[in-house]
């Protein structure tokens, strides 16, 4: 299995519109982030979580010839904003993408698309799937095992998703004792880390430290991450022997 980092962003990116701070204008393209979103490629199928505003430019610099199936975490505009863009892959395969989401995730995307779910369909529109997710059951994608998380997001239901050995955590400030036994035997855990100071829907870098710390995983990658935190090589430095922080086009490979 392989996994490339698309995105390691918060929901405004790195730089930030018109920010002037350090990380904002700094030369190193580990400050560059587009939106969370990851690519998995296993078993000769690829699969994308999030399709965040940057998903078009994610997938031109990733240079991606294939698409099975997109997962989505929850609703927010920066996780589905660039779901319509799923279309170039509908030309280039000729078949309709598989698109697994809970019930509350799919109406969000009815709200936003109404079009692609339109009695009369206009040429060139997504040709989509829809696989309504059951958080407490695991479910199959092209013989992966996606087995959901379930997450608060402040008071958000999201999900992460454990695929083996992997799991990918993002958008989140709180998991319980149940579904944190689902993370535990991980060799590698994804985890948000906004920033530094106390945040009301997402985990700090001291709390996804201390979590990871929790769970005994043997590998953490911090993503979803803001301008907030500081310069990349700053925080690198004081981390943990085995955790890190995600960068955009990092790839990972068990």
């Amino acid at each position: 299995m392989k996994i490339t980092f698309l995105g390691t962003g918060t929901s405004q990116g790195v730089p930030i519109i018109a920010c002037d701070c350090i990380v904002c204008t700094s030369l190193n393209e580990k400050d560059k982030r587009y939106r969370s979103s990851i690519l998995i490629e296993a078993n000769d199928h690829a699969f994308v979580i999030d399709t965040g505003p940057d998903f078009r430019s994610q997938m031109l610099r990733n240079k991606s010839k294939r698409l099975d199936a997109v997962i989505f975490t929850h609703e927010h505009k920066d996780h589905i904003a660039g779901f319509d863009d799923i279309r170039a892959f509908n030309y280039i395969q000729g078949t309709a993408i598989d698109v697994y989401a809970t019930s509350h995730v799919q109406a969000a995307i009815r709200r936003e698309f109404p079009y692609i779910f339109d009695e009369f369909k206009y040429p060139g529109i997504p040709q989509i799937t829809l696989h309504t997710i059951d958080p407490t059951r695991p479910f199959q994608i092209k013989g992966s095992t996606f087995m959901p998380i379930q997450l608060l997001h402040y008071k958000l239901p999201v999900l992460g998703y454990r695929v083996g050995d992997f799991v990918y955590i993002t958008d989140a400030n709180y998991i319980n004792e149940v579904e944190k036994e689902k993370i535990k035997g991980a060799k590698i855990l994804v985890l948000n880390a906004l920033r530094k100071e106390q945040h009301i829907s997402h985990f700090t870098l001291d709390q996804a430290i201390a979590l990871s710390k929790e769970l005994a995983v043997e590998q953490t990658y911090f993503t979803h991450i803001s301008h907030q935190l500081g310069l990349h090589h700053q925080i690198e430095q004081d981390l943990p022997i085995n955790m890190q922080l995600a960068y955009d086009e990092l790839v990972l490979t068990l």
